[in-house]
């Protein structure tokens, strides 16, 4: 397949994939199953500092699980962008959340330049990642700008990277490319794919 034809087949991917999650009923109800499904799994259970994400627009939500995720004895670290890049935050109370200029919550500004809570992806034990569409194998695409790919090429290799998602962006082939990166699990309301992950 061309790049061209692979970039469009991707476009026509994350355009059905938005429509889909757009149209999902029900999604705090449906995004709690799948919330509780990454909770309750042996790789989250037994890291120590786990990356979340604060969801978006029609994404699986993850703000209800937050202030859980935060109150067990994990570090929970979230990220946010600079620059196009994403900086690593670690997040140890909801007050320190604050809605940024894209309508999401973000780390506060005031609690940025603080040392003590920038991270370094190498600390990270399991990595949830967010995404537009998702294939059985773990193929992944996101909205076309890099960040989490730029991210991702640095956590260590022996860290899960787990997606969430709802069934409706499941699709039969995520077209890849050489620098994409494959999850190790896509997480949804009806089950856990095993993806082929970065091994």
């Amino acid at each position: 397949m061309s790049a061209d034809s692979l970039s469009e087949r991707k476009n026509e991917i994350r355009k059905a994939a938005h429509a889909a999650r757009k149209e999902q009923v029900d999604k705090e109800e449906v995004s709690q199953r799948i919330t509780d499904r990454v909770m309750a799994m042996p790789e989250y259970q037994s890291a120590k500092c786990v990356m979340w994400y604060v969801d978006v627009r029609d994404e699986a939500r993850t703000r209800h699980a937050l202030p859980a995720a935060v109150a067990s004895d994990k570090k929970i670290v979230i990220p946010y962008c600079v620059d196009g890049e994403l900086e690593l935050f670690l997040l140890e109370s909801m007050d320190e959340l604050e809605v940024g200029m894209y309508k999401i919550l973000e780390p506060r500004e005031d609690l940025r330049g603080v040392a003590a809570k920038n991270v370094d992806v190498k600390d990270l034990d399991l990595v949830l990642v967010p995404g537009v569409a998702f294939d059985a194998v773990g193929g992944r695409t996101g909205h076309g700008k890099g960040y989490y790919d730029k991210l991702l090429e640095n956590a260590r290799l022996e860290t899960p990277l787990v997606s969430l998602a709802f069934e409706c962006q499941m699709f039969d082939e995520i077209p890849m490319q050489d620098h994409d990166i494959y999850m190790d699990k896509v997480v949804t309301e009806e089950k856990v794919y095993d993806g082929k992950g970065r091994k």
